[in-house]
């Protein structure tokens, strides 16, 4: 373990923890107030260090060989797959979500007169790609949300009874409201109905934990540049290592391929896709956002998801206590099942308490009529409650 790893004991010592965490990684949070992980996260201070080391021996090529640039996606792959209890077959790398679930809407077997089921007001890129499919013949049902404007859990899995719906495509956590979906049960659901189960997880991992296999994903999209505090750029697909060999990318890489490894044989054309996930990847990888990817992802295992987890349970509390007083309204679920770290409230006056809020240098954006604020690993319960005399203000 390097220096500037920096493990979280438990709970109770936390706040020191966050202190050591908040000055080596990320000094400038003793100016500003960042609750906005939702929308870009920051890069740590270790990850800056190795895409900077890159970008310098990237000035002279010669001292970034092939065997070294493979070497780093290899290594981002290995990464990526201890975050999602996933074997490292089953992970590809992505530039972002979108490129994860435009592979999943092309490669699943989906045919006219079938049903792709996904909630209204999801986040547009879990959106469009199953839009398109209406040009073959595919039905793609919006399901209305709840009166609260959250995916209706009830109403979905009543279609999941439908031998028709063939895909259910969700986020992990709704970017709007913060609601976490029921994965468990959708699972099951899927399961008994034959349905493929598709995730977009962005705005879930790195606050929360997910064991693909354990909840019986299908394929799972995310980039890296929110909770996971990686550069823009960065991301992955992870897709079940059984069902690899029966989706058509519907993309040609050329490194996707059996024996393109071997950069002295390229024109000996091969017509057999790698039998990994690697077969959805597609052209030259931004390497240097690999190199940050791996290093952000490295440093929030150390500190282990479910201690994030637990420790911004803690960090929103004054928050929930002041809804509970009645100071303002939230409009993100509270419960244990769907609850997480993205915070949604609304006052009588948004737009002048959103104003007030970056007036007093607290970073967060309004989303649907709300304020959303999405604190991480290195916000404090000081600066929740400094949001919290603002908002019971407004």
């Amino acid at each position: 373990m390097t220096d500037s790893m920096i493990p979280v004991p438990a709970l109770e010592d936390v706040r020191h923890a966050v202190r050591r965490l908040r000055s080596a990684e990320f000094p400038w949070t003793a100016e500003t107030t960042y609750l906005n992980n939702a929308s870009s996260g920051p890069l740590p201070e270790r990850a800056r260090r190795v895409i900077d080391d890159f970008a310098a021996k990237r000035t002279a090529p010669h001292l970034l060989p092939d065997r070294t640039l493979q070497e780093i996606l290899a290594e981002a792959r290995a990464t990526v797959a201890r975050l999602l209890h996933a074997d490292v077959e089953e992970v590809a790398l992505a530039t972002n979500t979108s490129y994860g679930l435009n592979v999943a809407a092309g490669s699943l077997p989906v045919g006219r007169g079938e049903i792709v089921l996904v909630s209204d007001r999801e986040f547009p890129a879990n959106v469009y790609p199953w839009l398109a499919l209406r040009r073959r013949g595919v039905e793609v049902e919006l399901v209305p949300t709840t009166e609260q404007g959250w995916p209706d859990e009830a109403h979905i899995l009543e279609r999941l009874t439908d031998a028709r719906v063939r895909v259910l495509a969700i986020s992990f956590v709704q970017f709007s409201n913060g609601y976490r979906a029921d994965l468990p049960t959708l699972r099951d659901a899927c399961r008994a109905n034959g349905t493929y189960l598709v995730v977009d997880a962005i705005q879930g991992l790195g606050q929360h934990p997910v064991d693909v296999h354990e909840l019986g994903i299908d394929v799972l999209a995310s980039g890296a540049q929110k909770w996971l505090l990686s550069p823009w750029g960065s991301g992955f697909l992870y897709v079940r290592k059984d069902l690899i060999p029966h989706l058509e990318p519907p993309f040609a890489g050329w490194m996707a391929f059996e024996g393109t490894d071997d950069f002295t044989r390229l024109t000996d054309y091969s017509p057999r896709h790698r039998t990994d996930a690697r077969r959805f990847e597609v052209g030259t990888l931004p390497f240097q956002a690999m190199v940050g990817m791996t290093e952000s992802v490295r440093l929030l295992l150390e500190l282990g998801i479910d201690r994030i987890r637990d420790y911004l349970c803690e960090v929103r509390r004054p928050l929930l206590d002041a809804t509970r007083e009645g100071a303002f309204e939230l409009t993100s679920p509270t419960d244990p099942v769907h609850s997480c770290s993205i915070i949604c409230v609304r006052t009588p006056h948004v737009v002048e308490t959103y104003r007030a809020l970056k007036h007093a240098g607290i970073v967060c954006v309004l989303r649907e009529g709300s304020i959303r604020l999405s604190p991480h690993c290195y916000n404090t319960i000081e600066e929740i409650e400094r949001v919290v005399e603002i908002l019971g203000n407004g």
